[in-house]
């Protein structure tokens, strides 16, 4: 080493006198930007809670499924057997409809496709991103009732997203799945049902994971789980 080359000053590019200035608007903007982001991310606006469209025909759950008692699985038929739940074919709907109501404006929509044999446009609401997968079969078989995810259908005039469904929502059950649950003696439809305040010891949460096999909570909290 050369004493020229020792004594030269050490001399750094043009573009390093930015270097600190960017680090100080990287750290200042990130304590901002990442608050914002997570409180607009979990905020109802993003998760949709409250959604409620119209639908092409005002079909009430509260009169069906509330008045009249008509169980979920009667229309829905799937959710016990595929991961997702059926949308009611017209046919369904003319098994009543066929002698009741059969002159109503409301259900035209319903007598047009039932003699052009198009389907109703129904508009989906509880629409969960396409890199998440949700099987309704492996919840209501395990004893997850319907209103834990869908909130009180039985008592919506017009149905709205009731809960966020967002990744965090889902893993706070995951997590901890036992007070979710309801025994095998009790339809996972009954929207009445509630878990006793004292429950004996065979419906406690310990006993309904023992009774449903669900042992392993770390798969269930795994990202393979539901990003497949």
């Amino acid at each position: 080493m050369t004493k020229e080359w020792y004594e030269q000053p050490f001399v750094f590019p043009k573009w390093a006198n930015y270097l600190l200035p960017g680090v100080v608007i990287a750290v200042v903007g990130g304590l901002f930007y990442v608050p914002t982001v997570v409180g607009l991310g979990a905020s109802p606006q993003m998760t949709a809670v409250g959604y409620q469209p119209v639908q092409p025909v005002p079909y009430s759950h509260a009169l069906h499924a509330g008045k009249l008692g008509i169980d979920c699985r009667y229309c829905h038929t799937t959710v016990e057997k595929a991961a997702f739940a059926a949308i009611p074919p017209t046919e369904t709907c003319m098994n009543c409809h066929t002698n009741i109501r059969t002159q109503s404006q409301a259900l035209a929509p319903i007598r047009a496709s039932w003699a052009t044999g198009k389907p109703v446009e129904w508009i989906k609401i509880h629409d969960l991103p396409h890199y998440v997968y949700f099987s309704h079969e492996a919840h209501v078989t395990h004893g997850v009732g319907c209103i834990e995810c869908h909130g009180r259908i039985d008592q919506m005039e017009r149905v709205y997203q009731a809960k966020p469904l967002s990744m965090g929502w889902c893993l706070d059950c995951h997590r901890d799945p036992g007070p979710h649950l309801r025994p095998k003696n009790v339809a996972v439809t009954d929207m009445n049902w509630t878990p006793s305040a004292n429950p004996p010891e065979e419906e406690s949460p310990a006993e309904l994971l023992k009774d449903y096999s669900i042992h392993d909570t770390a798969y269930m909290q795994s990202c393979s789980t539901c990003h497949r």
